[in-house]
């Protein structure tokens, strides 16, 4: 994954999200509307073949930046939970 910033303001912040699609973009996006902080969060793509997510982030209070990190360490702590309790089954 690599990541390119189009747009790095305080409030707001655009990404291209290289070599990922929908799986992990709409997770990111459905763990960013748990901030209460967020305004806009989501992400596009243009053609499924040829191009890059680009994920957008508004935040109210806070910073866009801080706001996409704390949602990407939640995800990687669900994703630990749920990799623990699979292990029984």
């Amino acid at each position: 994954m690599e990541l390119l910033a189009l747009e790095n303001e305080d409030k707001r912040l655009k990404i291209q999200i290289k070599g990922e699609g929908h799986t992990f973009c709409n997770a990111l996006r459905k763990e960013l509307w748990n901030d209460k902080s967020i305004e806009i969060a989501g992400y596009s793509i243009e053609h499924s073949l040829t191009s890059e997510p680009v994920l957008t982030v508004e935040v109210s209070k806070g910073t866009a930046k801080k706001a996409v990190l704390d949602a990407v360490n939640r995800l990687k702590k669900l994703s630990k939970e749920f990799k623990e309790k699979s292990k029984v089954l």
